[in-house]
């Protein structure tokens, strides 16, 4: 039996006291006032990251996918899925294939691919010459191959074909997310009808909301729908993140990075998706034209910057774990600090740095 003490935060409290692990699983919290200043959390769940340390998702390569997952764990990810940009098939094809063994290993919890179903209008650092309309065929196949892999895929609404490919992914396990959309609100809603369940980044990539036409942040936030927020301060003023996080709630707010490749390294030129991009004072840009590219964020410092924007503790990890896995199907496992789910958990400083990682009860 280990025990970890401190402030342990649950999915509807902060308990200071004893958290005792049984192998892998969480066995009790045991209150005891007495326990230390430490914070303990659940793992971070990252839903969209497209690589960091160096390495990088959006080239399908295994070597690399497993590099940068390694690279997150250390920052308190104990799952994610590894995001792709818009690519020519032939690679997502590869990507999957080469995906699968680590999703059946346990490394990733599965494959998103943002695009390359999105609007040229809003493709922000997404490389236009791969955007194109949603293709069944495509669809279909890269889901059979991956058998499971395939978790999320963005898709535009407004697109030819796009409702029937989305009410194709949510009939088939696959989580259907709107972004990159110049839609009207009125067709996110119907992109929410057909069965879409995840915003991308919302607000990013997006067409701005306008009192006449709501477009589709207000059409997102005004659903059932689940909203991916950057908390890096930089897609997102940290008072527009508080604003949509309580708009939404936590149960319908989940904190992302959208992190690229050139997270933890030093500022320079990087690659994404066939396009160059610079990182100067962690911020990372398209070179031709000054998009923005990704990010260099971790989920630990999302959750602090969640905390100082003037979100409540618990909520900010409801939005950075207990959220996020449910979405996956995974709340049953993971998530959250309760009895009889996984010990996968991250001590953090009072200050909210992490000092430990354990995955499945074991520490990194």
């Amino acid at each position: 039996m280990t025990r970890i003490s401190g402030r342990i935060v649950t999915p509807d409290a902060v308990v200071r006291g004893h958290l005792d692990l049984d192998g892998e699983l969480i066995a009790a919290i045991v209150p005891d006032d007495a326990a230390g200043d430490d914070v303990i959390v659940p793992g971070f769940v990252d839903l969209h990251c497209h690589g960091g340390g160096g390495h990088t998702f959006t080239t399908g390569s295994a070597e690399a996918a497993r590099a940068a997952a390694a690279f997150h764990l250390r920052h308190g990810t104990t799952t994610m899925l590894a995001s792709l940009v818009s690519s020519p098939f032939e690679l997502m094809r590869s990507a999957v294939l080469a995906y699968q063994p680590l999703v059946a290993e346990g490394v990733l919890a599965g494959i998103h691919f943002e695009g390359p179903y999105l609007s040229e209008v809003r493709c922000g650092a997404q490389n236009p010459a791969y955007l194109r309309d949603p293709s069944m065929s495509e669809i279909k196949d890269l889901i059979k191959i991956g058998e499971g892999a395939v978790r999320m895929m963005t898709v535009a609404p407004e697109l030819p074909d796009a409702l029937d490919a989305i009410a194709y992914l949510a009939g088939h396990g696959v989580l259907a997310a709107i972004g990159h959309t110049d839609a009207t609100y009125d067709q996110t809603h119907a992109g929410v009808a057909a069965g879409a369940t995840v915003a991308t980044h919302l607000f990013n990539g997006m067409r701005p909301p306008h009192h006449r036409e709501p477009g589709p942040v207000v059409g997102l936030l005004s659903s059932a729908i689940v909203c991916e927020l950057i908390a890096d301060n930089i897609h997102l003023h940290p008072g527009m993140l508080a604003f949509a996080a309580r708009s939404a709630g936590p149960g319908r707010s989940v904190l992302v990075t959208d992190a690229m490749d050139a997270t933890g390294m030093p500022d320079g030129r990087y690659e994404l998706g066939g396009q160059e991009v610079v990182v100067a004072d962690r911020v990372a840009r398209l070179a031709h034209n000054g998009s923005i590219a990704g990010s260099t964020l971790t989920m630990d410092v999302a959750l602090r910057n969640a905390v100082a924007a003037g979100l409540p503790l618990v909520d900010a990890v409801a939005m950075a774990s207990t959220t996020p896995a449910r979405l996956l199907g995974l709340g049953d496992r993971l998530g959250a600090l309760v009895a009889g789910l996984r010990a996968d958990l991250v001590v953090l400083s009072p200050d909210l740095t992490p000092t430990s990682v354990l995955r499945g009860g074991e520490a990194l």
